[in-house]
């Protein structure tokens, strides 16, 4: 089984930046893609950012230039660092991983529990 745990949620003010952490851990081989998405209330769940083993990473329009991506391999873990934010981006955020796990070496999709994150003033 693998686990998925996140931190840095919050309350922000407007322009303000926070810092999502997820780390991963218990039966991995390898982690392919890991993402971060989010969800506001009566919105889908959407996707915010990706990133590859090779540190090739995607942006949803709305946060490029703003957010970043980032993971440490060895460590299991992805961040996702939030500049200037706006009230727009209030949501729960996600993180995704697609594990390759022992010892069946077969692939699936775990997902975080989520963490909020509140831009107001």
């Amino acid at each position: 089984q693998v686990q998925l745990v996140e931190s840095g949620g919050g309350l922000v003010q407007p322009g303000g930046s926070l810092r999502l952490s997820c780390a991963a851990s218990g039966s991995i081989f390898s982690i392919n893609t890991m993402s971060w998405y989010r969800q506001a209330p009566g919105n889908q769940r959407e996707l915010v950012a990706s990133i590859t083993t090779g540190d090739s990473t995607t942006y949803v329009d709305s946060v490029k230039g703003r957010f970043t991506i980032s993971r440490d391999n060895a460590k299991n873990t992805v961040w996702l660092q939030m500049n200037s934010l706006k009230p727009e981006d209030t949501a729960v955020y996600y993180c995704h991983a697609r594990v390759q796990s022992r010892p069946t070496m077969r692939s699936y999709d775990y997902w975080g529990q989520g963490t909020q994150v509140t831009v107001s003033s």
